[in-house]
């Protein structure tokens, strides 16, 4: 099944009873038994959803997984992943990320013992150089949050099974429209589902998609005991939202082009960090793993002040200051106060994240009207 069709009918099918095409939103708590044990395949809505499974049968179909499930958040679907450890071991994780995951590690983890190392994830020698006895998990993200930095999946898969470690990649930038980590060779896909998969900024979720079932069973139990799930409600929208993301993708991925390339002809503009670009230096990498290169693009302006870029957040119109990102509409986002703003500032300094840098979340209104909206900023 090609993958337009894939986005459309993934995990959706007439409900039984009534012949609905979309899945119902089924609002409730538990589920009447005929006798103790004997059920309908639901006893509690923590445990199972009939909207929620919907949902995580079209996580999987869309990743080309054999299961998926749902989480209150994507934070809460990493927290899943790292709650597989225990005391002592190490993950190897990417020097550039998103700050929350940073946080979750540094602030939540680190307390329980897990090891957490940063190295530059875009050159394998340095995962692999990193790698000791107590490692267990490798984390990833391609492309960045925030500076587009593109690690090589299946290089990178090599050496984690070689080594019988795991492997999950953040996949949220790409989306699997774009990207389909399971494919290169990962065992776990982290998605925040608020981001492209929802797409229209109304709901917070979080994904994992993986195919061996022993791993999966894990995962759920985490899921089931700890309880970070999401409700009827939301899964009903990122169900929406999934058979809508090929036509939105391709939206924002011709945006994304037409906008990186005005920023990086602007004279007033110093670099424009998107892996479109045959000089950016993942572009070989990521012409390899990714079908486009995506609406998300970071910038610095010549004039390399904080004030300067903070001129510019607050001058445009189209482009909204907020948080968040994979919406319909066009976002721009200072990391270092905003979305990194818990990554200690050397940290981020010394891992090429400026003080003045700026990212845009290019949205599907007409690229014209948004360049124009830039321009007149950036002035």
């Amino acid at each position: 099944m090609k993958l337009a069709t894939k986005l459309i009918h993934a995990g959706a099918e007439p409900d039984p009873s009534t012949g609905a095409i979309m899945t119902p939103i089924y609002q409730t708590s538990t589920y009447v038994q005929e006798a103790p044990g004997k059920n309908k395949g639901y006893e509690y809505a923590r445990s199972q959803n009939p909207t929620r499974k919907a949902l995580e049968d079209a996580f999987a179909i869309i990743e080309n997984g054999k299961y998926g499930l749902a989480f209150s958040s994507g934070v809460a679907a990493t927290d899943a992943v790292i709650k597989l450890l225990a005391p002592g071991d190490e993950v190897i994780c990417a020097n550039d990320m998103y700050g929350g995951t940073y946080r979750l590690f540094t602030k939540v983890f680190e307390k329980f013992g897990i090891v957490f190392k940063y190295v530059d994830t875009t050159n394998v020698v340095n995962i692999e150089s990193a790698i000791t006895t107590n490692t267990k998990l490798v984390w990833i993200e391609t492309p960045t949050n925030p500076l587009m930095n593109i690690t090589d999946i299946e290089a990178v898969a090599k050496i984690t099974k070689s080594k019988k470690l795991m492997l999950a990649v953040d996949n949220t930038f790409a989306s699997p429209y774009l990207q389909n980590p399971l494919d290169l060779g990962a065992d776990i896909i982290m998605h925040s589902a608020t981001k492209y998969l929802g797409g229209h900024s109304d709901v917070i979720q979080g994904a994992l998609m993986m195919n061996d079932t022993e791993l999966r069973d894990k995962l759920y139990f985490i899921q089931k005991s700890c309880g970070a799930v999401p409700g009827p409600m939301d899964c009903f929208l990122v169900l929406r939202g999934i058979k809508t993301l090929g036509v939105r993708m391709k939206a924002h991925c011709e945006n994304g082009k037409k906008i990186a390339e005005w920023l990086k002809s602007n004279p007033k503009v110093a670099k424009v960090y998107w892996p479109g670009f045959e000089d950016h230096p993942g572009y070989a990498v990521a012409k390899k793993q990714m079908r486009d290169f995506g609406g998300m693009i970071s910038f610095e302006l010549k004039n390399d002040s904080v004030e300067e870029a903070n001129r510019v957040l607050s001058s445009t119109h189209l482009f909204s200051l907020a948080e968040s990102l994979g919406g319909v509409e066009s976002l721009i986002n200072h990391p270092a106060s905003m979305t990194h703003a818990s990554i200690p500032r050397e940290e981020r300094i010394k891992n090429g994240l400026s003080d003045s840098l700026i990212r845009l979340s290019v949205g599907i209104e007409d690229a014209e009207d948004l360049i124009e909206d830039l321009n007149k900023a950036i002035g």
